[in-house]
Formats: C-alpha cells, sequence, structure tokens
C-alpha cells in the first residue's frame, strides 16, 4: 500500500534554480543606476524581511536597500528596486539536479500538485521554460492569496484542488521555515530538500524526511522514477 496519495512540490530552489546569478542582479541594478555598489547580494538578502511584498515588490527591495546604503550614501534605494527587478528574468530557470526523476516517481505514484509562494505572474513563466504545466494537476500561487506559506492556507486550496487527505499529501520543499513549518501546521507530511548543502538540519521544524538530492524522492515513494 502506498504512503502517500498526492506529492506537491514547492517551485524555487526546490524544482528549479535560477540562470542568473545575484551578482549580475544586484551589481546590475547599480550599474543602471550609474552609482557604485555598495554591499554585497548577501548583504540585501539579509537586510529583506520576509517574504516578497507582491502588491509592492519595488517598496519591499528598497527597504532592503535602504538598509545596506546606510546614511549618506547617494544612491535612491527605490531607483534601485526599480532596476534590480527590471533586470530579473523570471522564465531564466532549470531544473534542480534530480528535479526530473522526483517529477518522474510522484506521478507513478498518483496526483502531483505544485505550491509556490509566488505570485502567478512571476512563476508561470517559470513553468512554461520547464515545460511544466502538464505535468501537474494542481497549480496554486500563494502570492496571489491573501496569506502565503508558512499559513495553511495555501495547503489547505491544494488539499481542495486535489481531494485528497493532508496526512497522505507529501509535501516537498527547501524551506524549514516557510515550506517544513507550513506543512506540518497544515497536517501534512513534508520532506526537507537540502538545495545548500552547508544547510543545517532544520531541527526545530522535524521535517518527516530529508532529501540530500531530489531523485531520492523515489525511495520514500517507493516506487521507481
Amino acid at each position: 500500500m502506498r504512503d502517500f496519495d498526492a506529492v506537491v512540490f514547492d517551485l524555487d530552489n526546490t524544482l528549479c534554480r535560477s540562470e542568473q546569478s545575484a551578482e549580475t542582479i544586484y551589481y546590475g541594478a547599480f550599474e543602471r543606476a550609474g552609482v557604485d555598489p555598495v554591499g554585497t547580494p548577501e548583504d540585501l538578502w539579509a537586510a529583506l524581511e520576509g517574504p516578497p511584498a507582491v502588491e509592492d515588490e519595488a517598496g519591499y527591495f528598497a527597504d532592503g536597500f535602504r538598509r545596506v546604503l546606510g546614511e549618506g550614501h547617494g544612491a535612491d534605494p527605490t531607483v534601485l528596486a526599480e532596476h534590480l527587478l527590471d533586470i530579473v528574468e523570471h522564465g531564466a530557470v532549470s531544473y534542480e539536479p534530480g528535479a526530473r526523476e522526483a517529477l518522474s516517481a510522484a506521478a507513478a505514484n498518483g496526483p502531483v500538485g505544485l505550491l509556490t509562494n509566488g505570485p502567478e505572474r512571476r512563476q508561470a513563466p517559470k513553468l512554461d521554460t520547464l515545460e511544466l504545466k502538464s505535468m501537474l494537476d494542481s497549480v496554486v500561487y500563494a502570492g496571489d492569496m491573501p496569506r502565503r506559506k508558512p499559513h495553511a492556507d495555501p495547503f489547505d486550496r491544494a488539499i481542495s484542488d486535489l481531494g485528497t487527505d493532508p496526512a497522505r499529501t507529501l509535501y516537498v520543499g527547501d524551506s524549514p521555515e516557510y515550506d517544513v513549518a507550513g506543512a506540518r501546521a497544515a497536517g501534512w507530511p513534508v520532506a526537507w530538500y537540502r538545495a545548500d548543502p552547508d544547510a543545517p538540519d532544520p531541527a526545530d521544524h522535524n521535517p518527516d524526511h530529508v532529501l540530500e538530492e531530489l531523485a531520492s524522492l523515489a525511495a520514500i515513494l517507493e516506487c521507481d522514477p
């Protein structure tokens, strides 16, 4: 007997990765603004608070730039944020290693869903590039909902689409805070994908499974990809 009736995946850094480097995007914003760069991409990501604000992405990144720049810098954080968003190519993605095998294993097991915190306008181009839509029985763009992961609402929407029992619907994602914590709070079993080999175990969130590589999902589902 199967342990799971369906498998639902996160998208970014789980099924796919960006083909644009963080350096290209970050330093390109300063170049377009005509000012000397300050800080690093890592500084900006650390300065951002919470997931991107779908209703005001420019404001979200401007706040991050403002923290990185500090006082007395001549650059306009809002201008930098707008340039950064212009540089990002949402469709410039490729599959994570092992993602195709994981998807094949999930499809052999039963229905396959996608649950991403991004809005459709940002995530749909990625699905087009990956030619992924035809493989999915449900797609939930939590970025277009009032509440995103780790809130239970997006998980409940996926369950409604798939018609499965939460306790028998496996979620696969890379973020301890949004994917693991969110799935467990919604009553789902969860497999945490260690997208960063150096990432520490998310002990506080207690994932049911840890995937060092996505292709290992087949062993969890007990079927061949």
